[in-house]
């Protein structure tokens, strides 16, 4: 019964990671694509402009 005992953990987190993986894709795209794709372009544009100003920002941008 011991190889019971060593089996589970690594079957267990196998599970919860594919289950992970599974959500991950899921939620790729569909309705809140386009609102998380502006997002995205916020943030960039964002750095970009102080880049270009040469004003440096933290990481919450203060």
């Amino acid at each position: 019964m011991d190889y019971v005992s060593a089996l589970v953990p690594p079957v267990v987190m196998a599970a919860f990671f594919i289950g992970l993986i599974v959500t991950i894709v899921k939620s790729q795209g569909g309705d809140r694509k386009g609102k998380e794709d502006a997002a995205v372009d916020a943030a960039i544009a964002r750095a970009e402009a102080a880049r270009q100003s040469g004003v440096k920002q933290g990481p919450a941008g203060a």
